[in-house]
């Protein structure tokens, strides 16, 4: 068999067969407790729902992610340090630079504050 034909025609119709069996043969009863809203692991209290949090941990998951992505680029150039040559290495450098700019200038502005401060 073709494995294009399993990849594009067998597996999304195997994935429509199986949710409808899911939809047809899987218990329907639902409590109060699972139609209640959840909120990271709280019971929602009603009226303070839009309470004010504190946005310095998507600062630093947003500061990871970039940093994340320059060791993933990090990796491939080790790898194929012989074949980049010096120019390819210069490049690299002067990326590396530019994000170590970006993070002196982000500690500079107290971007990152790892002190946890109560309201």
């Amino acid at each position: 068999m073709n494995t294009l034909l399993v990849f594009f025609v067998l597996i999304p119709v195997l994935a429509v067969v199986l949710l409808a069996l899911n939809l047809l043969l899987a218990p329907h009863n639902p409590d109060p407790e699972k139609l209640s809203p959840f909120e990271c692991g709280y019971s929602t209290i009603y009226g303070q729902t839009r309470m004010p949090f504190n946005i310095q941990f998507y600062i630093v998951a947003i500061l990871f992610l970039i940093f994340d992505l320059e060791i993933f680029y990090l990796v491939p150039l080790t790898v194929s340090m012989y074949y980049i040559s010096y120019y390819g290495f210069a490049i690299f450098v002067i990326f590396f630079i530019v994000l170590t700019i970006g993070f002196v200038y982000e500690l500079g502005m107290k971007v990152i504050n790892f002190t946890i401060t109560r309201e």
